[in-house]
């Protein structure tokens, strides 16, 4: 039953979005938002935790003001996701920060260059509007809802980034792709039950190594990404200087190091607008 009030729902919002213009869809979409929000009372108990337990909040009524914003937030993310292509061709819808050392990767077509974010912004479009340098790649979990997805995947202008399921079989697909110059696009916020205990926003957090991993053994540069919703259909996409670590012989350190950089860049991120951040997901489990 869920499953299938998902789906309608997600039919609803593509309605609005077919329907009205950019801005008065991505309100609507916020308004659905709001409503989901009402509705999913587990998803509001597990972002109300987050938000206290990460400290972006002082109390329960802050934290479900701000748990209600992320949720419209997300809402709006879909909407300038399915419309992007009028974000992307608009110079003025995306202001863009890229560091000399960074820049200097995405101009080089023999350099593949890897690139981490979290559930932040709309952590998509960065992908799409960086696949003008040089194609994008990045890992997909299937969803929960099969019909959701097939609705999104059937809707969602690609623009040169294109989607690697998580559970492909193939373990050297990511070496092969940064060998070709590419950009691998990752998320380090998803719940890893196999990865490493890093600290984020102070509490153990089971976290993916893949990105750390990649840098220590092919030296493939790294940097951390975020695509700020600044405006309705207007970004502000930071990249930030190369994230280098030396090899110390010590493999464990060299990756928490280097996690803990990324928690780090992802929390100044959520502290500075709490409210573009996906906190109905368990990340602390």
């Amino acid at each position: 039953m869920l499953h299938l009030l998902e789906y309608w729902a997600a039919r609803l919002a593509l309605f609005g979005v077919d329907l009205l213009p950019p801005a008065a869809a991505s309100r609507w979409a916020g308004w659905l938002g709001s409503l989901w929000w009402t509705a999913d009372r587990p998803r509001r108990r597990v972002a109300i935790s987050n938000i206290l337990r990460a400290g972006v909040a002082g109390d329960p009524a802050e934290a479900r003001a701000i748990g209600r914003a992320a949720t419209r937030h997300m809402g709006t993310v879909l909407v300038e996701s399915l419309k992007s292509a009028l974000v992307l061709d608009d110079p003025d819808r995306v202001r863009v920060r890229i560091p000399d050392d960074v820049q200097a990767v995405l101009e080089d077509p023999d350099q593949g260059l890897i690139v981490v974010s979290g559930h932040f912004g709309n952590w998509e479009l960065a992908g799409q509007w960086l696949s003008r340098y040089k194609p994008v790649a990045g890992i997909s979990r299937p969803m929960n809802n099969p019909r959701v997805q097939e609705l999104a995947l059937s809707r969602r202008p690609r623009h040169g980034f294109r989607m690697i399921p998580k559970y492909d079989p193939d373990p050297g697909r990511f070496i092969k792709l940064l060998g070709d110059g590419e950009i691998l696009a990752l998320l380090v916020d998803q719940h890893a039950r196999q990865g490493l205990d890093v600290p984020f926003f102070g509490h153990p957090a089971k976290t993916h190594t893949t990105a750390a991993m990649l840098h220590l053994v092919t030296r493939a540069p790294m940097c951390f990404a975020t695509c700020r919703r600044a405006a309705p259909m207007t970004f502000d996409l930071t990249l930030s200087p190369l994230i280098e670590r030396q090899r110390s012989g010590d493999r464990s350190a060299d990756v928490e190091a280097i996690l803990l950089a990324l928690n780090g860049l992802l929390e100044e991120a959520i502290r500075r607008d709490p409210d573009q951040y996906l906190w109905g997901h368990r990340r602390w489990r």
